[in-house]
């Protein structure tokens, strides 16, 4: 490895180790002393730390270390490294912090939606470095190789009967407000995966391709590609273009093809992360 392959590992841990933390303290100076879970093995730790006397770091770090190998055999060593860092100082956060001050009390709502927002930032640093701080991810990527449903429809399914397990401790109440943390922590982690600004792939098939193509980059600034495609039905040839925008810039192009082709075929496509070429934007000023 080189210098900077080292220098970016190491920053990448770090990151992952502030995501840890992060977590925890949302856990134990938020949502724990309002009787309000996560999902997941968390949620099954929780549960457990509040029926023992076996603390929840311990149980976290446990609980995961087959989810951990798990992760290892399925996705790879750096990603198994990374997730053992996660959440070795989620378990460790979570002891440290288990008598900070509770920031809320008594607002339900406001509890599950800053619970949920500090989680989710803890989760989606160590997700976007390459570790997690949960195993019951890890489980339902194997699962989806083995049963005939998608990783975020077991992730749904898993944490079900997690949610079930909590009621029996925090009440009806306590589960249904765990469950809402839990769905806020989950838009928050493609938050901070993705960016606020994100990105979106527009394919267009027009009948007036130069002319859509060249006011694209007029009033955005943005360059497209063409492709030749083949219509099925009509047997023509079409010159079906595709461009790489930003959300900010959504409404702009929309509006571009209602003026040019109100027509026009288009398929629109969420887009994780853009790298290289010439996606950087020309100054149209």
């Amino acid at each position: 490895m080189s210098k900077q392959d080292i220098a970016k590992s190491i920053g990448q841990k770090i990151i992952v180790i502030i995501g840890g933390l992060i977590a925890a303290y949302g856990l134990e100076a938020v949502l724990i002393p309002n009787n309000v879970s996560d999902g997941g093995i968390t949620g099954i730790s929780i549960v457990i730390s509040q029926l023992t006397p076996i603390s929840l770091g311990l149980l976290i770090a446990l609980l995961n270390i087959p989810f951990i190998y798990l992760g290892y055999k399925q996705i790879g060593k750096t990603f198994a490294i990374n997730s053992v860092i996660g959440i070795a100082s989620l378990a460790i956060g979570t002891s440290l912090m288990h008598h900070v001050p509770t920031i809320i009390t008594g607002d339900a709502l406001l509890i599950t939606v800053v619970g949920g927002i500090i989680l989710g930032i803890g989760m989606g640093l160590a997700l976007r470095n390459g570790g997690a701080l949960d195993g019951i991810d890890m489980l339902a990527v194997l699962l989806s190789r083995k049963l005939p449903f998608g990783t975020s429809d077991l992730i749904l399914f898993l944490n079900f009967f997690v949610f079930i397990i909590v009621s029996f401790v925090f009440g009806f109440k306590g589960a249904l407000l765990s469950a809402i943390a839990y769905y806020i922590a989950s838009k928050v982690i493609i938050i901070v995966e993705e960016g606020l600004s994100g990105s979106k792939t527009y394919k267009i098939i027009t009948n007036e391709p130069l002319k859509m193509v060249e006011t694209i980059r007029d009033r955005l600034g943005r360059s497209a590609t063409f492709n030749t495609v083949y219509g099925a039905y009509s047997h023509q040839e079409f010159q079906e273009i595709t461009c790489v925008i930003n959300r900010m810039e959504e409404s702009k192009i929309k509006g571009i093809i209602r003026e040019i082709d109100p027509n026009a075929f288009v398929t629109v496509y969420e887009v994780v992360e853009v790298k290289g070429g010439n996606f950087k934007k020309q100054n149209i000023h």
